[in-house]
């Protein structure tokens, strides 16, 4: 993560200062004298000084409580959370070297996360390398996307980066690359009505540059704008040996633009009752700060955060190790994050999701559709496919070969009467038809 260190762990002691009424008066000329002295740190140092205003004054104000209820088929897949895949993939992520941009190491744990995802049942259909360059080198994002059921344009974006600076980074940020990749393997099978975005940063340390690319080129180049429903990120949440991690960071938005912030807030509280209903960790409430999050606060989107409570003292050296962290603690941290996401998405509480998965993963939509109906191949692995469209009579009205796919694919149907049609999705052997309404 990417901050003046001193000036945070000061910023830090006086949102907790907060708390304490007597000395609130005083907090806030403390605050006044920190101004100024803002303008000569870096951008991020300023920014979240200034805003520290917000976190007191929010703090007053923000005591609702966000009824939520334990949900037993979410605990279920918490519970096949696994310690030894967590440590396996801290392991691993450690072995790849310094990830800095323009490094073999970099290219290789991207080709290792690409492995990953493969081997959890994923499809190259369902990854995109989101490809930018800076500095005269070119980074990739890794974007898995799972297409939810209910609301496939509404997407809940679950991030982390995986590029490091001077060391290897095994927390900073293998820790988050472990989590996500925990999530990423157990919601595989599962429907979500929100559709989910799994994505790897590169360039975090740099500034922040994979996200930014995302933001101004994926997001806001589609059309019409990407709609988010939320973004989750995960930060450094490794943990410090030898202490007791028992305490997880949860991260607002408190900056600006402010439209955002009391939606930020909601999610966070939700955030906090996953934890505590789906792990053993405690919360301690913060504000969000210098991590991929922020460009998509900046574009107006709704964010919430993961970052480890006990600090370690060794990120961006070499000593960023696996043996100065809390495996345990990431373990625990990822649960939190499996259950936080389930509901962040709205999974099904239906474990046994046959005709989920008997249909491929695939569906069409929106539905009922206007004038483009998305044909989504789900899970299929094969790059070619023959779409058909029948209608109430038994007459094809659509019939089209479609030739290396990408995980969606538009269809003009704003020739066609309204009415209730047969979709259907064929390719070597494999058949899938749905009822599909055009308005």
């Amino acid at each position: 993560m990417i901050f003046n260190y001193l000036i945070f762990k000061s910023l830090k002691l006086i949102v907790v200062l907060f708390t304490i009424e007597k000395i609130k008066f005083v907090v806030c000329k403390i605050l006044l004298l920190l101004l100024p002295i803002s303008k000569s740190l870096n951008y991020f140092s300023m920014k979240f000084a200034k805003n520290t205003f917000l976190i007191g004054l929010f703090s007053l104000f923000s005591t609702v409580n966000y009824s939520q209820t334990f949900i037993q088929a979410y605990q279920d897949v918490v519970d096949q959370c696994s310690q030894e895949n967590i440590t396996a993939n801290l392991t691993q992520f450690e072995s790849l070297g310094v990830k800095r941009r323009g490094t073999a190491a970099l290219q290789n744990t991207l080709n290792w996360l690409k492995a990953e995802y493969l081997s959890y049942g994923y499809t190259a259909s369902q990854m995109v390398e989101d490809s930018y360059s800076y500095s005269g080198f070119t980074c990739k994002n890794l974007v898995v996307t799972k297409v939810g059921t209910v609301y496939p344009n509404t997407y809940v974006i679950v991030c982390g980066h995986y590029d490091s600076i001077v060391g290897v980074g095994t927390n900073d940020n293998g820790s988050g690359v472990a989590a996500i990749l925990e999530i990423a393997r157990l919601l595989k099978d599962i429907p979500t009505e929100y559709s989910i975005k799994f994505i790897n940063f590169s360039g975090e340390e740099d500034g922040l540059r994979g996200s930014q690319h995302f933001v101004n080129n994926v997001v806001n180049a589609t059309s019409p704008k990407m709609n988010i429903r939320l973004v989750f990120n995960l930060d450094e949440v490794g943990g410090v040996a030898g202490l007791t991690n028992d305490t997880i960071t949860c991260e607002r938005d408190l900056g600006s633009p402010t439209s955002n912030n009391a939606a930020s807030n909601q999610k966070t509280q939700e955030l906090i009752t996953c934890t505590e209903l789906y792990s053993p960790l405690n919360t301690f409430l913060s504000y969000a700060y210098a991590s991929d999050y922020m460009t998509f606060e900046d574009n107006n989107e709704i964010i919430t955060g993961f970052f480890e409570t006990n600090e370690t003292e060794h990120r961006h050296t070499a000593s960023d190790l696996l043996e100065n962290m809390d495996p345990e603690y990431n373990y625990n941290v990822a649960k939190a994050a499996i259950g936080a996401t389930m509901h962040f998405a709205v999974a099904s509480t239906t474990l046994n999701n046959t005709d989920y998965n008997a249909d491929l993963q695939v569906s069409f939509f929106p539905n009922p559709a206007h004038d483009t109906l998305y044909i989504n191949k789900g899970v299929i692995t094969d790059a070619n496919y023959t779409f058909t469209l029948v209608d109430i009579q038994g007459k094809t009205v659509i019939s089209e070969n479609f030739e290396n796919t990408n995980l969606l694919e538009p269809v003009n149907v704003s020739q066609l009467s309204k009415g209730i049609y047969m979709a259907i999705l064929e390719t070597n052997g494999k058949k899938v038809s749905k009822k599909v309404v055009i308005e």
